[in-house]
């Protein structure tokens, strides 16, 4: 943030170009914020609450198993495994939504891309009938 300010302060005089810089810090703000909210920064709040959920149930069962044995060990294994298994599944899912983000992202900027290119193409052709 304090090297933003720096440029700001530089480029004050070469308006155009300091709009530009300013566009860009904007845009990224706001992409990182988006990300952010999906997970891809920090952990959403149901996130939280579901990994501590699953910490609790592992560790009191675990302990429960330990202290009192109120079921046999296979069952209590059986029920590990599952709530392994559920935590995986959450974890693919949070995985599967921040994918979903980067390939919206990546196609957003192919699309611009393209669509430069052909603005750059078109000032090209431009270019060549002015010179002839």
């Amino acid at each position: 943030m304090e090297r933003r300010k720096q440029m700001e302060q530089t480029l004050q005089d070469n308006s155009p170009l300091a709009d530009e810089i300013n566009n860009f810090y904007r845009e990224r703000e706001r992409i990182m914020d988006a990300i952010g909210r999906i997970g891809g920064i920090q952990y959403s709040r149901a996130d939280t609450i579901v990994n501590i959920i699953f910490i609790i149930l592992v560790v009191g069962f675990f302990s429960i198993e330990l202290v009192f044995k109120p079921l046999p060990t296979t069952v209590s294994i059986e029920i590990g495994v599952f709530l392994v298994s559920m935590k995986i599944v959450w974890m693919i899912h949070a995985n599967q939504k921040f994918n979903h983000f980067v390939f919206w992202v990546l196609n957003s900027l192919e699309f611009r891309m393209n669509t430069n290119t052909r603005l750059l193409e078109d000032l090209e052709k431009k270019v060549d009938l002015l010179q002839k």
